[in-house]
């Protein structure tokens, strides 16, 4: 669609805080589930958590990627910027909705479970496996989505969630590949928590991961050069926008 015909910034920002949320009331809902009933069985547990957050990722993406391209992540936004997809002035606004909806899918999780409506917490994540892990974890992601945007834009979302699927059990941080998503589940003591003081170091690994796919992805792909551009982007391609 074009620039016109785009959703305000308002409606695209309260999409993004909406998806956002009910991503993270899928990842740390299902968690705090399969670790009740799967009896102390880990791998259990992580599998509950894996389908549920995989299955939540294509159906969000699908119902929200109209409207905003449903990033419901900063490493996405701000590599999707850069590449022309988004102004930066709303990147801000865009940032600060997906983590206040972060923050609200943690809460919500928690009331579902009668657990604390944020809590600190335990869980240790720290060391250079698990940063190297959320190094892969988000470099993959952002070359799915660069991938596939220009010639399998209606595979995005399938592709984006199977990756991610994948990605919890490939890596030892088990993907958490989202700075909005970290700095919530920070305020989760269950199994999908991390602990605060942990969190800067992912994102920091996170960040570095989706930069270096964006530039990579910009070199294997440069962006088609014609009299009237039209710039496929994840953003853009998940709103409907044709691609070149």
């Amino acid at each position: 669609m074009s620039a016109a015909a785009r959703p305000s910034l308002r409606r695209r920002a309260v999409s993004e805080a909406v998806g956002t949320a009910m991503l993270l009331a899928a990842v740390v809902g299902s968690g705090i589930m399969g670790e009740r009933l799967a009896g102390g069985n880990v791998a259990i547990a992580l599998l509950a958590n894996t389908l549920a957050t995989g299955a939540a990722l294509v159906a969000l993406i699908l119902t929200f990627g109209p409207i905003s391209g449903a990033h419901f992540n900063p490493a996405v936004t701000v590599a999707d910027a850069s590449q022309g997809g988004l102004d930066w002035p709303e990147v801000p606004v865009y940032v600060a909705a997906q983590i206040a909806g972060a923050f609200a899918g943690v809460a919500v999780a928690h009331v579902m479970f009668g657990e604390p409506i944020f809590s600190a917490s335990r869980h240790v994540r720290h060391g250079v496996p698990q940063l190297v892990s959320e190094f892969v974890a988000t470099f993959g992601l952002l070359a799915v989505i660069w991938g596939c945007v220009r010639s399998r834009a209606a595979a995005v979302p399938f592709a984006v969630a199977a990756y991610i699927t994948a990605a919890y059990w490939f890596t030892a941080s088990t993907s958490f590949a989202n700075p909005a998503v970290t700095l919530a589940r920070a305020a989760s003591d269950t199994f999908a928590g991390i602990r605060p003081a942990d969190a800067p170091g992912f994102i920091v690994a996170q960040l570095i991961g989706a930069g270096a796919a964006t530039a990579l992805f910009r070199w294997l792909r440069p962006p088609v050069l014609a009299p009237a551009p039209a710039r496929a982007t994840a953003a853009r391609v998940l709103e409907g926008e044709p691609t070149p």
